[in-house]
């Protein structure tokens, strides 16, 4: 069933070697660095990259009913795995931690997406540029629903109301879901003509910046590591068997409609990921008791290296054995 050669390939994928040599450069205490201009303008543009593909895919395929269906899946996905980790967390946290926790892995990791997409393209395997849509639909509504369920336990009414405003409000204008939202909007009404002419920069580059941004984020992921051995044997566990819970739901999801291999891999890298940029972000102002210590490097130092390196060539394998 599993064909080692691919897991195999996704190793020697040189944008994963990259990310394996940013945490190498921090085991060995190397002075490698991103200055924080560079890493920023790293991660928009791959936001702005796939969210204008994005777009352009959503227009050509208007009037295709799959989109529908795959886009109200990946909502569903949103708000159910908050739902179910909350309580699970619940046995061992306190509901501010729980929470935080919670919204984190059923929210979306872009980055692990965008490694996934490499992945494809590097197999020859096509997918649909909306499911970027899907990707941007699944952000907020998980930072909605862990806050709901925090609140939940709370009795101040108006406090609780006035805390669910604000987090709408910094979910929607968070800057990675502004610039992702608002690139997708573009490619979708903008002349196609024109957008044509901006691939030399949006397409021929990508790889490149896409192994810079896993070189960065595998000297971020080393420092974390630390943090990661703090938070005890629970949320480690936590952190590396949920993820492939969410993969085989998703996976199971999968098998009554009808998807292409691709989009069903995408799915399921959206399903399996965690949030390390747009949660912690909106959690660190409305949820101050939750702390970020814990669930910013489940996701980033566990999670994400976990999907990244050898859940996306596993996930790939077991739909592909399934769906063909």
């Amino acid at each position: 069933m599993f064909d080692a050669s691919v897991i195999l390939g996704n190793f020697l994928n040189p944008a994963i070697l990259f990310f394996l040599l940013g945490m190498l450069a921090v085991g060995i205490r190397s002075d490698l660095n991103f200055p924080q201009p560079v890493s920023r303008f790293l991660s928009y543009y791959l936001l702005f990259s796939i969210g204008l593909k994005g777009g352009v895919e959503i227009a050509e395929n208007a009037g295709d009913s799959h989109m529908y269906v795959l886009l109200a899946i990946a909502l569903g996905l949103s708000l159910l795995v908050p739902i179910y980790t909350f309580f699970i967390l619940r046995l061992k946290l306190d509901m501010f931690n729980a929470g935080a926790i919670a919204a984190t892995y059923g929210s979306i990791s872009a980055v692990t997406f965008v490694t996934a997409i490499d992945f494809l393209r590097s197999s020859d395997v096509p997918y649909s540029g909306y499911m970027v849509a899907a990707m941007a639909l699944m952000e907020a509504p998980a930072i909605i629903a862990g806050l709901i369920l925090i609140n939940m336990q709370s009795t101040a009414q108006k406090s609780r109301r006035r805390t669910l405003a604000f987090a709408m409000r910094e979910a929607f204008t968070n800057g990675s879901i502004v610039l992702i939202l608002g690139s997708l909007l573009i490619g979708a009404i903008g002349d196609h003509h024109k957008l044509e002419a901006m691939k030399p920069f949006t397409h021929d580059i990508f790889k490149g910046i896409l192994a810079l941004f896993l070189l960065d984020m595998g000297l971020v992921a080393g420092k974390r590591l630390g943090g990661i051995r703090k938070s005890g044997t629970f949320l480690l566990l936590f952190a590396l068997l949920i993820p492939l819970l969410n993969a085989g739901i998703t996976i199971a999801l999968v098998q009554f409609i009808d998807i292409k291999l691709g989009n069903a891999l995408l799915l399921t890298v959206l399903g399996a990921s965690a949030s390390y940029i747009a949660v912690p972000a909106a959690m660190r102002v409305t949820v101050p008791k939750a702390n970020p210590g814990i669930y910013v490097p489940m996701s980033l130092a566990v999670t994400f290296p976990l999907n990244i390196v050898i859940g996306i060539p596993v996930y790939y394998t077991i739909l592909e054995y399934l769906l063909n």
